[in-house]
């Protein structure tokens, strides 16, 4: 949905001599994304993904891609970086940052079954498990701190009802994460935008995790509510499907078992989930980018969802 700057083959070609990939053979942009401009390239030693990073500054950058790194290592699923001659998985293009990772086989699931959904949940409980050895910490930029950053100039484009709304969500979060209740949940890195589109499958098969850009420390039922929250409504009215979910939630916690602290946090952490996107989806709505590729997505989803986590108790950890 973004490409903001633009690479073409010949500035690629020039660019990628210093990777030990041969030549490049094509680039295509990548419709998907709303943060970073992605490109499909082909080269001698096959296909991979280039990013630029837009917004992100390169001091940042080591955290995602170590933590992919990592994790690879740790046989998660997730495209691994590729470093230069010198070793570095980081260089300018275009006056941009940029890096190439490894392509994943299969397709992203947009019609998931409890069985892609289980899937899911079991690795992400496993990848949850395999950072918590981690060296690098950064927070997760899109968390509280942002929201109460970014609210103030968002409310202004707001009927009465939905800033009143987003104030009192937000104000409710900050509350929330002042108790000890949520000090006590587990946390570490987390991938925090693991939607339907960032997951690929050979069919029940999950074959890949990846778009780690907006990875940050934070709480583990964080991100599993992020997760459920797009894999496991209805995407027409934002209603909790009770097989998926359950689906997921038994997955994960075959792998690691939720801590009481976890089961008291599951509703607030669902309704933080859909304030974040809420957030970010009004912001990109109303202070659009300019981008090649740009169609922001439809803030009234996130709030439906934050509707109705409010209201309706979710099913138990």
């Amino acid at each position: 949905m973004a490409v903001f700057t633009p690479v073409s083959l010949e500035q690629l070609s020039d660019w990628i001599q210093q990777f030990p990939l041969g030549r490049a053979r094509s680039i295509k942009g990548i419709s998907s994304g709303i943060e970073n401009s992605n490109f499909f390239i082909g080269t001698d030693s096959g296909e991979y993904v280039l990013t630029l990073f837009e917004k992100l500054h390169i001091e940042q950058l080591p955290f995602y891609l170590e933590l992919m790194r990592h994790l690879a290592q740790r046989g998660i699923p997730v495209p691994a970086p590729v470093a230069n001659e010198q070793g570095a998985i980081v260089t300018l293009l275009n006056d941009k940052p940029a890096a190439i990772v490894s392509k994943l086989e299969g397709e992203s699931q947009l019609d998931p079954q409890p069985v892609h959904c289980a899937a899911l949940g079991d690795m992400l409980a496993r990848m949850h498990l395999a950072g918590k050895d981690f060296k690098i910490l950064q927070p997760n930029l899109r968390g509280l701190a942002w929201w109460l950053e970014t609210t103030p100039s968002v409310l202004p484009f707001l009927p009465p009802d939905l800033a009143g709304l987003l104030a009192d969500e937000v104000q409710y979060q900050k509350d929330f994460a002042a108790t000890a209740d949520y000090r006590a949940l587990p946390r570490g890195p987390v991938h925090a935008d693991l939607f339907r589109n960032n997951a690929m499958f050979v069919g029940e098969r999950l074959s890949g995790i990846f778009d780690f850009y907006f990875a940050g420390f934070d709480t583990w039922l964080f991100d599993l509510a992020v997760t459920v929250n797009d894999w496991c409504v209805d995407l027409d009215t934002g209603v909790l499907d009770h097989a998926r979910c359950q689906a997921m939630l038994d997955a994960y916690r075959a792998v690691r078992p939720f801590s009481p602290a976890e089961s008291l946090a599951w509703q607030a952490m669902l309704r933080a989930a859909a304030l974040r996107f809420w957030l970010s989806r009004l912001y990109d709505f109303y202070l659009p980018r300019e981008a090649e590729m740009l169609t922001p997505h439809d803030p009234t989803h996130f709030e439906r969802i934050l509707r109705l986590r409010i209201k309706d108790a979710p099913p138990a950890l």
